[in-house]
């Protein structure tokens, strides 16, 4: 007999259960579900039942899939923008950095160059800087603008490197020290827009670019200067912990502030203005150079809860729980991301207008475009305020009304769009998403069959992007030496018993790598004997053995074939571990080889042309 409990929770789109990575149904309790009804702001004893339903309705769009993707398989380089270094580059890597990389690889045969989540973060506290953790994703971040690619801003620099050269310390170390580059980009930002102040307003494509930008883009250069004023009086950069008349965006102190820093505000307008431009040269450089496809951008999941976004529309997100995900076989509580959630009832009564709204915003500079944890349309993990990550429960959204919203704004500016679709997802969902277009990811460390065998790469869906790593995991050459379970173990967020379990697993894994090079005809004669058990597997990643793993994923039938570049350098590190913090730098890490270096290091230069053979560009 199911309880009135139940019966209220399922009719607001709280699913009662699922069906684990691992196949196993999992039950929510009854305390995830009262709490996961206040979060909706439903009484569990006396609330009114919801109009939520089982029934999945179906797309009635498609995400556009152009001849020349659709008709041949291309390949494309994946990084992190902040990771990538230059002899110009200021401590980060900037569009200029991104538009040359293109350059680089478009010469090698590349179709695109993917990168981080661009999304703009907080300009007034850089330490907060996981790109997956957004202030807004309708704007971008200011921070990867090159400076001396901005008008005077060669000079600029050079003027501050004679009168503060303090301020350069601290940018060429390994590690992105993201306060050195705020405390340098800020006062090379504030310079310029001092210098060009009188003249700004007055050019026709910034006005052009505030006007449609529209209140949007006015709220968010407001929450911006509010964010700054109070971070120079000793505040903090989010609206939460702002006096009480700052945190509604519609009361007369927020006018006055307005109207009184006017100047900080246009400061604000004018920064997404240029990043605007720099982003659209790159995407337009990468064309020019011969990408079929040019950026692949990200989309983050969410929103931080006390970013610009929330601040500007707080009905447009819940403020009772936060995004994460239920345990699973890497995180046995689950993980807590800490991001709000859109509210399910406020986007269908607007007509899932926000999300096309940030979708366009993405799509206008890109080829292709990558949903981050896809299976959002359909369902996110909500944690309850007052409750850990495994005390959450799946709230469902409207799947078909969240995809056309999502193709149209992808039909608008031709962008093909992939959906990162791993870890737990709904059953039925990766067939929903192919008949619209939506491409599969497919990661070649998780392609196993049951046996543990490596699934022939002939066998991924068409309509797929195959990779062999992603930010979120190892790089080949951390896999092979196992490093992953080793960070995992030296993190906490795994026990020694399960450290040993997956060191033994890894063992097997890599035997059967070797076994799926063999019947595809690409492993290396001198790892012959160690297939066969007659000579100890390598410590090491051999070179020859990396070229081979990635000429065997570049056979696959996915239409689009992602290499990372920390592979194509031989990098170790990972850029993020999940679930942790200060424990490991998570996106933090900065590429090896620099980019003047690229075109002569004999590894990259090794896998570009294997990828060229497997996967050549059409004629």
């Amino acid at each position: 007999m199911t309880s009135r409990l139940d019966l209220l929770a399922a009719s607001h789109g709280i699913q009662l259960a699922y069906v684990s990575e691992l196949g196993e149904e999992k039950v929510i309790d009854d305390t995830a579900k009262r709490a996961l009804l206040g979060a909706l702001g439903v009484d569990p004893e006396t609330g009114a039942p919801g109009d939520f339903h089982d029934r999945v309705e179906a797309p009635r769009r498609a995400c556009p899939l152009p001849e020349a993707i659709a008709d041949h398989r291309h390949w494309g380089v994946a990084c992190q923008l902040y990771a990538l270094r230059s002899s110009r580059s200021l401590g980060i890597g900037d569009f200029e950095d991104l538009a040359r990389l293109s350059v680089i690889a478009a010469g090698e045969g590349a179709a695109f160059v993917g990168v981080n989540p661009l999304h703009a973060l907080f300009l007034a506290e850089p330490a907060r800087y996981s790109p997956y953790s957004p202030s807004t994703r309708r704007f971008l971040n200011p921070f990867y603008l090159a400076v001396d690619h901005m008008e005077g801003g060669a000079a600029a620099i050079e003027a501050v490197r004679a009168q503060a050269p303090e301020l350069f310390d601290g940018l060429e170390g390994d590690l992105v020290d993201y306060p050195a580059v705020g405390r340098l980009k800020r006062a090379l930002f504030s310079r310029l827009f001092e210098a060009r102040r009188g003249e700004i307003e007055d050019e026709q494509a910034f006005q052009r670019f505030v006007e449609a930008g529209g209140e949007a883009l006015q709220g968010f250069a407001l929450f911006e200067a509010i964010s700054e004023a109070e971070v120079e009086r000793g505040g903090h950069a989010g609206w939460h912990h702002w006096p009480e008349a700052m945190r509604d965006r519609h009361s007369p102190e927020v006018a006055r502030f307005a109207e009184e820093r006017r100047e900080r505000v246009l400061f604000h307008l004018w920064l997404q203005f240029e990043a605007e431009e720099q982003l659209a040269s790159a995407q337009a450089r990468a064309r020019g150079a011969g990408m079929a496809i040019g950026l692949y951008l990200d989309l983050a999941v969410g929103v931080t809860p006390d970013g610009a976004e929330t601040w500007a529309d707080p009905a447009l997100t819940v403020n009772g729980a936060r995004v994460g995900s239920p345990p699973d076989m890497f995180n046995s509580q689950g993980q807590d991301w800490g991001l709000a959630p859109l509210s399910p009832k406020a986007l269908a009564e607007r007509d899932h207008k926000p999300l096309f709204e940030a979708f366009t915003a993405l799509t206008r500079n890109a080829g292709a475009v990558r949903i981050d944890h896809a299976m959002g349309l359909a369902r996110l993990w909500w944690i309850p305020n007052e409750a850990r990550s495994a005390g959450g429960g799946y709230v469902r959204y409207h799947l078909g009304a969240m995809i056309d919203a999502v193709a149209k704004a992808a039909a608008d500016n031709r962008c093909l769009v992939i959906g990162e679709d791993l870890g737990t997802v709904p059953p039925g969902f990766r067939e929903v998403m192919a008949a619209a277009n939506v491409f599969s990811y497919r990661v070649l460390y998780f392609e196993r069959h049951a046996d543990g065998s490596f699934v022939d790469p002939g066998a991924y869906p068409r309509l797929s992007l195959a990779c062999i790593s992603t930010h979120d995991l190892a790089t080949l050459s951390g896999w092979w030496t196992a490093g992953d379970i080793a960070l995992r173990f030296e993190a906490g967020t795994q026990d020694e018993a399960a450290t040993a379990r997956d060191r033994q697993s890894r063992s097997g894994e890599k035997r059967m790598l070797l076994e799926a090079l063999h019947r595809s005809d690409l492993l290396p004669e001198s790892l012959e004997a160690v297939r066969r058990g007659a000579a100890a597997m390598p410590e090491e990643l051999p070179d020859e053995l990396a070229v081979a793993v990635h000429r065997h994923l570049a056979r696959s039938a996915a239409l689009v074939f992602a290499v990372q570049l920390d592979d194509m350098v031989g990098a170790v590190r990972q850029a993020n571990l999940p679930g942790t913090t200060d424990q490991y730098p998570n996106w933090r890490i900065r590429t090896p080889v620099p980019l003047e270096d690229l075109s002569s290091d004999r590894r990259f230069l090794e896998m570009a042309a294997a990828m060229r053979e497997e996967r050549p560009t059409r004629s």
